[in-house]
Formats: structure tokens, C-alpha cells, sequence
């Protein structure tokens, strides 16, 4: 079992990532296979409104310009139902896709092996996957860790 308790191991370099379908703050189903041709970095995350989280992804929307340069779609995800994910971008205006994970709940985090079962949440997962969709960096911090933007940044440029 993980740590994050999904008994799932989180994919690892070279593995190819999941083939997850999440809906976007619209109800437009968002398919990562769909996504192949291109870079996508796929970013975890526990709750919409809540501290670390918004901390974190605001300092994504406002470093968006790293992905954009990289050419990487940068997709958020976490377990929220799609109406309080569009509250949550409308208020923040994150200029990204937040995904719900709401329903089956936490099949994508499961997949993902990012899942905590027993807090029903995604643990703070993020994954770098290139343009065939496999992947070339994770980062899976625990609970209460927010993770650190120059790590992306160096993932960014290796990619």
C-alpha cells in the first residue's frame, strides 16, 4: 500500500500515465488520451477553497507562463464537484483546467495512486507526462505539504 493509501503506487518515469476522463468546471468531459501530441501536467489536490490548495494553485496561475513556454497543458484535479470547481476558478480566475474527480469519487486520484481513502481526498500529487503520455516526473508530497514551484520549473526544462 502507498502512502496515500489508494494501494495504487503512483506511476513513475517512464510509465505510461493513466487514461483517466474528468469533467471541467463546464461538465465537458476532458479525456487525457485526447490530449496526446502535447506535454500535460496533471496536479492533484485535496480541496477547492482551502489554504494550501488555493496558495498553491494561485502561485500556478500566476507562474502559467513557465507551462505556456514549456508548451505544457496544465490540468488541476481533485475530488470537488464541478459546480464549486467553477465557483473556485471564477473567484481565482486560474486560467487553467480544474477537473472534477467528484464521480466514480477519486477514480482518477485511485488510478493515479494518489487516492487517500481514508480522508476521501487526492493527496498532493503532481505528474509530468510528454506528448505519447508517459510519464517523466512525479512529485507526491503528504498531507499538509504544499509542493514547491521550482520543482516544476526544473521538470519543466528537462522535459
Amino acid at each position: 500500500m502507498t502512502e496515500s493509501g489508494s494501494g495504487t503506487p503512483p506511476p513513475v518515469p517512464g510509465d505510461p500515465a493513466p487514461d483517466v476522463t474528468l469533467l471541467d468546471t463546464h461538465g465537458t468531459p476532458v479525456t487525457l488520451g485526447d490530449l496526446r501530441g502535447g506535454p500535460v501536467a496533471v496536479v492533484f489536490y485535496p480541496f477547492a477553497f482551502s489554504r494550501t490548495c488555493s496558495a498553491e494553485l494561485c502561485e500556478l496561475r500566476d507562474n502559467l507562463e513557465d507551462f505556456d513556454a514549456a508548451g505544457v497543458r496544465l490540468l488541476a484535479v481533485s475530488c470537488d464537484p464541478v459546480p464549486a470547481l467553477r465557483a473556485w476558478s471564477e473567484q481565482e480566475g486560474f486560467g487553467y483546467d480544474l477537473l472534477s474527480d467528484f464521480w466514480p469519487h477519486g477514480a482518477a486520484a485511485r488510478a493515479f495512486g494518489v487516492f487517500d481513502d481514508d480522508a476521501g481526498m487526492a493527496v498532493r500529487g503532481s505528474f509530468l507526462l510528454d506528448g505519447d503520455g508517459i510519464v517523466r516526473w512525479t512529485l507526491v508530497n503528504p498531507r499538509g505539504v504544499a509542493r514547491d514551484l521550482g520543482e516544476y520549473r526544473a521538470a519543466l526544462a528537462a522535459l
